[in-house]
């Protein structure tokens, strides 16, 4: 009896060294799985980090010049609220219905713009009320009109075009000055969706 007895103690004592090659394991997977995750974020982060540092460079070039989007995307369009102003005809009181659509080149520029909305259509409100019916009537008073909307749909970004009129002059005065850096302008063109003159 001696015998079963001991191989009892015997196994008695293997199974709890079993017990004890098992919880170890346990632990140097746990351990190895804290480490990687640990390591995983630590990467993550550092990627983010990254990212969010390029990021904040690349508002900062956009702002200074706005780049001209690539060949074959299509332009953003930025409609304006119809505008319905008295013209500054002397002899009758005259109004004009205009709708203003203005074309930009991403979203991202579309985005600038709507958040300088109430300045700009109080500028093109301002340039709509010195206009005669004569002047609007034509092509070329509606494409000088364009002109002025452009230049001021981006003066409360803090960008200021000169008009070609103003350039022309300059170019035939005799005096000569040092020329101004060309400023793009972020709104590529003005579209007339409605013209009413009545």
């Amino acid at each position: 009896m001696a015998t079963p007895a001991g191989a009892e103690a015997a196994a008695a004592g293997g199974g709890g060294g079993g017990k004890k090659k098992l919880i170890i394991i346990i632990a140097a997977v746990l351990l190895l799985v804290i480490i990687g995750g640990g390591a995983a974020l630590m990467l993550m982060k550092k990627k983010q980090h990254a990212e969010d540092e390029d990021g904040a460079e690349a508002p900062a070039a956009a702002e200074t010049s706005h780049a001209k989007p690539k060949p074959g995307t299509p332009p953003t369009f930025v409609p304006l609220d119809p505008f319905t102003v008295n013209l500054a005809d002397k002899e009758v009181d005259r109004f004009a219905q205009i709708g203003v659509t203005l074309e930009v080149g991403d979203p991202k520029t579309a985005d600038q713009l709507k958040a300088y909305m109430p300045a700009i259509r109080s500028n093109v409100l301002m340039v709509l009320s010195h206009k005669t019916s004569a002047e609007l009537l034509t092509r070329e008073g509606k494409e000088k009109l364009a002109r002025e909307i452009l230049r001021e749909s981006v003066r409360p970004m803090g960008i200021e075009l000169d008009d070609e009129e103003d350039e022309d002059a300059a170019a035939t005065s005799k005096k000569k000055k040092k020329k101004k850096k060309a400023v793009e302008s972020p709104v590529t063109q003005v579209l007339f969706s409605t013209f009413i003159v009545q």
